[in-house]
């Protein structure tokens, strides 16, 4: 099945897939006859959705990261955890509403609960509410929450009003977090080079739908799906059935050591991925510029875990092709579940692989739960070239049991 992310105005079409029968759902069809009626309800709405958002049993957060409950442990090791499909459908149903919800947004930005501020301030930034920018400054400077101030920095370079480039360089300077920092650096970068975000990631947001939420079932075709990589050209998945085995690599962002760890190993395996004759794809769960500076084609930022440079080695190296999968679309369906837990101050999908045989049919499908647990780069070309796809993670978390 191809995934179509196009959407216009309030869909109210998909709208009633998702929220017909309920109160919620006829509110959204008085907010699409507009009004000033409508605008009171519009209100109504985003405090509705927020209150599911508060209302959530989330994974408590602590300095950045989510730590599992049961295992005081870095990540979640429940796959069946809702936290990520909660907040996902949130933002989600926030982005429908548009510019009316802003107001709303804007004071649930001093909400007790840093989940709530965190969806608010990712919705302003979505959906670039310039009204929204001297409350994100605020929100940047004096949250308590690294996670919320990161957010609030992302937010204000997706808006890109230049009148918070000296708010974001503040922040960069001064904030103790050195992940608000990186987060203001490449927000402040993006303020000044216009590298907004697309309309393309609201389109995105808006047109998810949660019935399609899944796992790639083993032994059985992989759902078709179109990507764009960081060159705007498009990647179809069925352009390779019959002709080679497709191996997909969510990584989680260009802050991220690991990442970039899989990255050198790709570069190095090259020859042997080609004599393999399989197709590697990264995929990543952010809008453009986000997936462009992993790819290093944008600023090379004052990263605190190396002093070598990733910009000139990727620009020469990098082979295989990394996608722009906005609002985890593609991963949502493939059981990545975007915005599982926060890894440096943001919320990352399931570090996942999947590995799709020459025929359409996936082989293989892992879905870790913390950020360092999948099968290395060198264990995924095994597995292609032998076909044997057993896998074993002794440092999985277990939620049956504290390790």
């Amino acid at each position: 099945m191809k995934s179509s992310h196009s959407f216009k105005g309030t869909d109210v079409s998909t709208a009633g897939r998702n929220l017909r029968g309920t109160a919620l759902f006829a509110l959204v069809l008085l907010v699409a006859a507009g009004g000033a009626f409508a605008e009171e309800q519009t209100d109504v709405i985003t405090k509705q959705i927020l209150a599911r958002v508060s209302a959530h049993d989330f994974h408590p957060l602590r300095d950045g990261f989510t730590f599992d409950r049961q295992l005081d442990k870095h990540g979640v090791a429940n796959l069946a955890d809702q936290d990520w499909r909660v907040r996902t459908l949130a933002v989600r149903d926030l982005v429908r509403l548009g510019a009316p919800g802003t107001p709303a947004l804007v004071t649930a930005l001093e909400d007790k609960n840093a989940h709530v501020r965190h969806v608010a301030a990712m919705v302003l930034g979505i959906i670039r509410a310039t009204n929204a920018v001297a409350a994100l400054e605020a929100t940047l400077s004096k949250d308590s929450d690294s996670v919320v101030r990161s957010q609030a920095a992302i937010a204000l370079g997706q808006i890109g009003q230049r009148s918070s480039l000296a708010a974001v360089q503040a922040a960069q300077k001064n904030d103790k977090s050195k992940d608000v920092q990186h987060q203001a650096e490449l927000a402040a970068y993006a303020i000044e080079h216009g590298n907004t975000a697309t309309p393309e990631l609201a389109k995105s947001y808006a047109a998810l739908d949660e019935s399609t939420f899944g796992r790639v079932q083993v032994g059985k075709t992989a759902s078709d799906f179109q990507l764009t990589d960081t060159e705007g050209k498009v990647w179809r998945l069925s352009d390779f059935r019959g002709k080679k085995p497709v191996v997909l690599i969510w990584v989680f962002a260009d802050w991220c050591p690991v990442c970039h760890g899989e990255f050198r190993e790709l570069i190095e395996l090259r020859q042997q991925f080609e004599a393999a004759d399989a197709q590697v794809f990264t995929l990543e769960c952010h809008d453009l510029f986000p997936c462009r500076i992993m790819v290093g084609k944008e600023l090379e930022p004052k990263y605190w875990f190396s002093k070598t440079s990733f910009k000139d080695s990727y620009t020469k190296n990098i082979w295989w092709p990394h996608l722009v999968d906005r609002a985890g679309a593609v991963g949502a369906e493939y059981g990545v579940q975007p915005m599982a837990f926060t890894v440096h101050a943001e919320w990352i999908n399931r570090p996942s692989v999947v590995i799709v045989d020459k025929e359409g049919i996936a082989r293989f499908a892992y879905y870790g739960t913390f950020w360092g647990d999948r099968p290395s780069i060198h264990q995924l070309l095994e597995m292609v070239r032998s076909g044997d796809y057993s896998f074993d993670a002794p440092k999985r978390l277990k939620p049956e049991s504290k390790q």
